[in-house]
């Protein structure tokens, strides 16, 4: 068997798996991933299409999503990611990505350093002198739907032979890569009306709380995979269960705050802090969330569930709602005066424990109506300070060893103006 039918079966093989993935941005990822991995590429990027209104008209761009590298990667430490600069670019022809968008062509270019005198668009060498990386052979594949609408591009940078040598993408590498794209444009679609939805709502929330925005719960839900990539790793959990679990924590972490549609607008929508008469009610939003997945029809809904309970619980047993059923609203464990006693340590079940750092640290570098973002140095040194009695110990670890990471995803979500 030829390395061509093996690709193609490879192709096949990840199609059905691309296909299971729910989350837009893990797909994302797991989508350059393979794609680079059919055609033999070194590195690459994927952008999405994106629409901004700038001077009352609505401009389209390619926004960077995800950006790999092998020979850069393997200078790191291990666990450790790569880090990209996050931008857009406008989709026009003096880019090879721009061009890719603009014409929803394959564009295959052999040296970047060699363009054609007649070529439209034109290599920034910016990048490679930044990172101290050459760019050579580059092929750039619009993802199209069937109706013929533009979702993203997927640029991929120096094919390697069977030795490791940087050669032009062949002619099967195009046949095998238009493949590829357009069987992931299906999968996408499907993450995006799944983001869709979930991020629906989120605006209602957002209508009854302005904090509860969905650029905060895309944080939120990034830095919690980032922190349980960290766990996993440490406790040798095996890739296939890893990639299963994080894919499911990433969209129940976005539902983590979905409660707060039942807490009253004079609550939520106050422009100052609560009195202890209005935390008491607003802790009850814990409560109404797990409520919601009462009738548990999959893991996400039992993650969710944990998550929406338990992200207020502290690691010392002194956070909230504590041991209460979410569809009797009753204690489960309740002290001498019947009130429900406090979750504590590892009676808080992991999702929760992630996530309830993941939302602090997010409020406490955010603005609000009551404070000022914090500093990154404040922030920092208030969770190696409640290490141990606010936040799992071991999670917080895992946290600082991900830091750049979550770095990274407040730049691909920063906060709305």
């Amino acid at each position: 068997m030829d390395n061509k039918d093996t690709d193609f079966k490879s192709i096949l093989r990840v199609d059905s798996e691309l296909n299971q993935i729910q989350d837009l941005d893990l797909l994302l990822e797991r989508i350059l991933q393979e794609a680079r991995q059919v055609v033999h590429a070194d590195a690459g990027s994927i952008y999405v299409r994106e629409t901004e209104e700038v001077d009352g008209e609505r401009v389209e761009k390619l926004v960077i999503k995800y950006a790999q590298n092998d020979t850069q990667q393997n200078l790191l430490p291990p666990g450790q990611k790569l880090i990209y600069s996050v931008f857009s670019l406008p989709i026009n022809k003096l880019t090879i990505s721009g061009y890719c968008a603009s014409t929803k062509k394959l564009i295959n270019v052999p040296d970047v350093y060699n363009l054609p005198s007649d070529a439209p668009y034109s290599f920034s060498t910016t990048y490679d002198k930044i990172s101290n990386y050459k760019t050579t052979s580059t092929l750039a594949i619009p993802l199209v739907t069937a109706e013929g609408r533009l979702m993203g591009v997927i640029q991929i940078i120096n094919s390697k032979d069977k030795d490791g040598k940087t050669v032009p993408f062949s002619k099967d590498d195009e046949f095998l890569i238009t493949h590829f794209a357009a069987n992931v444009t299906v999968a996408l679609q499907r993450a995006y009306v799944t983001r869709a939805m979930i991020l629906r709502m989120i605006r209602m929330s957002e209508l009854r709380d302005p904090k509860e925005t969905g650029t905060h719960v895309n944080r939120v839900a990034g830095y919690a995979v980032e922190i349980y990539d960290g766990y996993a790793k440490r406790h040798n959990v095996p890739n296939e269960e890893r990639e299963k679990y994080r894919d499911t924590l990433k969209i129940a972490a976005m539902l983590h705050d979905v409660g707060k549609v039942a807490i009253s607008d004079m609550i939520l929508k106050k422009p100052g802090r609560f009195t202890p008469e209005e935390y008491l009610v607003m802790q009850h939003h814990t409560v109404y969330g797990a409520g919601l997945f009462d009738d548990l029809q999959s893991e996400m809904d039992t993650i969710a569930r944990d998550i929406a309970l338990t992200h207020h619980e502290n690691w010392d047993g002194t956070g909230y709602p504590g041991w209460i059923d979410p569809v009797t609203q009753k204690p489960i464990k309740a002290d001498d005066q019947g009130k429900p006693l406090g979750r504590r340590e590892e009676e808080i079940p992991l999702p929760g424990r992630i996530v309830a750092l993941a939302d602090v640290y997010d409020a406490l570098c955010s603005r609000r109506v009551y404070k000022d973002p914090w500093t990154e140095d404040q922030v920092l040194s208030e969770i190696r300070n409640v290490r141990g009695v606010k936040f799992d110990p071991e999670l917080t670890d895992v946290f600082f060893e991900v830091l750049p990471n979550i770095k990274q995803i407040q730049n691909l979500y920063p906060e709305q103006a």
